[in-house]
């Protein structure tokens, strides 16, 4: 294929291409985790320097796990998934636990894994040449994650390379959208590409499918349900992914005088100082509504603990509605509706709007004044949780997170990984702008961190906070996580609520047997280590580091370490608060 001028053009090889194919793309930073598989990448990245072309920016990450929370923070700040790139199987299992969270919160994300080289007696360029290239080549490496992703593949030939970052790309991001993951033969990457064999990719031809609206009768079907109800209930999770969603969601609920609650949240999908914002527990309200409307929820409550109410009538509105990736999903439901529930809360509400009557908006008012009282009332108690502020070496959680929640201005952005004591963290730092609260999508400790550096890589105009446990704060491979935010300039606030243990697992056998022997002899195997300086580890990076035993001195910890991040210094607030 001659060039644009007329002139042959010279030979590259695949690494030029699939270096090519990501930026045309739109990949603005390569998360990077590497190893000798990379070689061929490794120099035609530095060709590419020396030639002044544009290259994603590289961030080299210590550890698999903090790369790939990288960038699924970077995309669920920008929606625009990013590429990481890890060490053949070695690395891909390292990094599926964060591949786990990310497919449950539906992010896109490329990764990216080097495959050992396969010729050993030929001389092919890239043939394995050390130790390691025999023991890194097990007989499917894309098991190691396939449970985690939506399409996997390996780069088959040189000049296949724009292909496979096109289909790569247009997969991750179509509805819903999630990662994607892609295997890079060594030989194949340092293998040249005859330009005849060449053909051109170009995004706006290989765009995403995205999702739509709703059937139109099936929409007016739930707008006649909603007006005639009597206790409306919307429980939802994600929809605030979009931050289109939180503005519908609570213009949805104003018009129609329905509750909106949240259970086990990822974003933020209606302003916490909404009259209709009903908390974190939906199962009581459950019990009682009359219509309800999942919307974007994987799981609206633990049916072991809630009678829903058997005359209900519910709706179901998701990006997601099967819950394919599920392999079990009972939530019963009356009318089920796939779709972007952006442009599906706007047709309802246009459906509504046209079935109002005078008497039903007298039903609303009257609703209306009702859920305000319930949220002042709500209000009320959070505030009186915070209250008492604890003892030395036993700092209450919610008074700590409240005091937390008072430096934290409007558009700062939360991570809620502290598991434990997760209502406390949302109840005390309400949020009210969009994009601005981020909670644990799947069941893989260790998020937070990385995702708080993918955001403050994607909002360096913020202040990013992610607060933990004790148990939590490990998972999150704290020395690379730190190493990273020192190299880079990511200036991130972390919060650790140490507890000395895993109470969730004392919890879960309490549930369990109550009155059993765990109980009886106070062994739930759940106890850490004790007197763990997690400061320390913060500090050996040239963070800030503050060790909090007196609930006393919160508000000028927090101050110390807030200033510390607005002078570029990650800062770690490790308290210790009431013990399991």
């Amino acid at each position: 294929m001659p060039s644009e001028s007329g002139a042959p053009q010279a030979v590259r090889s695949a690494s030029h291409h699939l270096l090519q194919a990501l930026v045309d793309h739109g990949v603005e930073v390569l998360f990077c985790n590497l190893g000798t598989d990379h070689a061929p990448l490794i120099e035609e990245m530095a060709r590419w320097r020396t030639e002044g072309r544009p290259l994603p920016r590289v961030v080299l990450c210590p550890h698999e796990n903090v790369a790939v929370h990288m960038a699924g923070g970077y995309a669920a700040a920008t929606g625009r998934g990013q590429a990481v790139l890890v060490h053949v199987d070695a690395g891909t299992a390292n990094a599926a636990m964060a591949l786990h969270n990310l497919f449950r919160a539906r992010i896109p994300v490329l990764l990216m894994a080097g495959r050992a080289p396969a010729t050993t007696f030929s001389g092919v360029a890239g043939g394995r040449d050390t130790y390691v290239h025999f023991v890194q080549e097990p007989f499917d490496q894309g098991s190691v994650v396939r449970p985690y992703v939506k399409w996997e593949y390996t780069l088959p030939w040189p000049s296949s390379a724009g292909e496979v970052i096109s289909r790569a790309h247009s997969v991750m991001h179509s509805d819903p959208p999630g990662p994607v993951y892609l295997m890079l033969p060594r030989e194949v990457l340092a293998a040249p590409c005859p330009p005849e064999e060449l053909a051109d990719f170009p995004p706006a031809r290989h765009a995403p499918v995205r999702a739509g609206q709703a059937d139109p009768g099936q929409i007016r079907h739930v707008a006649q349900k909603l007006v005639d109800s009597a206790d409306p209930l919307l429980v939802t999770a994600y929809a605030g992914r979009n931050p289109a969603a939180p503005a519908l969601v609570e213009q949805l609920a104003l018009l129609t005088g329905m509750r909106v609650c949240e259970f086990n949240t990822v974003h933020l999908n209606i302003r916490r100082d909404s009259p209709c914002f009903g908390g974190y527990l939906p199962g009581p309200f459950a019990e009682q509504a009359d219509f309800g409307l999942m919307l974007d929820v994987d799981v609206p409550w633990v049916p072991k603990t809630t009678r829903v109410n058997p005359r209900a009538w519910w709706a179901q509105m998701d990006i997601d509605a099967l819950k394919r990736e599920m392999p079990m999903w009972g939530f019963a439901t009356d009318l089920r509706l796939e779709g972007d529930s952006v442009l599906m809360l706007a047709q309802l509400i246009e459906a509504v709007q046209a079935l109002a009557t005078p008497a039903f908006h007298e039903r609303v008012a009257a609703r209306l004044q009702r859920l305000a009282e319930e949220h002042a009332q709500r209000t009320q108690r959070v505030a009186q949780a915070a209250a008492e502020p604890g003892t030395v070496g036993a700092i209450n959680p919610h008074h700590l997170c409240a005091a937390l929640g008072r430096a934290m201005a409007p558009h700062d952005i939360l991570i809620n990984e502290g598991i434990r004591n997760t209502l406390a963290v949302f109840d005390q730092i309400p949020r009210t702008e969009p994009g601005t609260l981020i909670g644990l999508p799947g069941g893989g400790l260790g998020f937070s961190g990385g995702t708080a550096l993918g955001m403050k890589l994607a909002r360096p105009e913020r202040q990013v906070v992610h607060v933990v446990g004790d148990g939590t704060f490990y998972f999150n491979n704290p020395s690379a996580l730190y190493a990273v935010a020192s190299e880079y300039r990511l200036p991130v606030f972390t919060v650790i609520l140490d507890n000395s243990g895993w109470s969730a697992v004392k919890e879960s056998v309490l549930r369990m047997y109550p009155r059993g022997k765990a109980h009886e002899t106070d062994e739930f195997a759940s106890r850490l280590p004790g007197g763990m300086d997690f400061a320390a580890v913060a500090e050996a990076a040239g963070a800030h580091g503050e060790r909090l035993s007196d609930p006393g001195q919160a508000d000028g910890a927090i101050a110390r370490c807030m200033q510390a991040v607005r002078e570029g210094r990650s800062a770690v607030l490790h308290a210790r608060v009431s013990p399991l």
